[in-house]
């Protein structure tokens, strides 16, 4: 993914910590205008699990924590009754600057794609051919499942004014999903017209025959 780190530049003018991308998901997670408990930030960051990460709770408490120690975010605490207190966090206008610097300037990089199932389709020299087809025929109807769950989304927030852009990547995630799912197929497809798979199907035919 894009690593993009802006410094942050205080009263001295020195350079203060420098942020990983997963600091300015929760700042854009929190650019909505929303107050936010880190359980509605864990929450609102699984909808991004289809293209970016899917955080564990500790990982947003501890960029909270991070981003509110440089001013970026503060919060305040609100009483519940018959439920603990809670911590809800806003986005500051230091950390409202730091995020539209990073979407504004950040550089366009290639993307890096780990694939695990590719990885082993790369190696399939090495393996079982029919287990890697089922290993195929798998992630195929798991990327089904992926595109199911984004349309549900999209369908959810496509009226939205707040949640265009969102909707727009939702969109983005079928299209990608559904062309990983045919490449997945076409694997397949590349693999049962294998060579050594049609000579093992005619030495077979032939002792059946004989």
């Amino acid at each position: 993914m894009i690593e993009f780190n802006t410094p942050r530049r205080g009263d001295s003018g020195q350079d203060a910590d420098r942020l990983p991308s997963t600091s300015y998901a929760v700042l854009g997670m929190l650019s909505f205008g929303d107050e936010l408990s880190g359980y509605q930030l864990k929450k609102r960051a699984d909808n991004l699990r289809f293209f970016y990460w899917s955080p564990a709770h500790s990982q947003i408490y501890a960029e909270l924590r991070r981003l509110e120690k440089l001013g970026y975010v503060t919060h305040r605490e609100v009483k519940q009754m018959r439920r603990p207190d809670k911590r809800v966090y806003r986005i500051t206008s230091a950390g409202q600057e730091v995020f539209e610097t990073w979407m504004n300037e950040a550089p366009v990089e290639p993307v890096s794609l780990k694939h695990s199932v590719v990885l082993r389709l790369f190696f399939g020299h090495a393996g079982n051919p029919e287990r890697l087809r089922e290993v195929l025929a798998d992630y195929a109807d798991q990327v089904s499942e992926v595109i199911e769950d984004l349309r549900g989304i999209s369908e959810e927030i496509s009226e939205s004014d707040q949640f265009f852009y969102p909707a727009v990547v939702a969109e983005w995630g079928i299209g990608y999903y559904e062309a990983e799912r045919r490449a997945a197929m076409t694997a397949i497809r590349r693999l049962d017209d294998r060579p050594e798979r049609a000579e093992s199907q005619a030495e077979e035919k032939d002792a059946d025959t004989a």
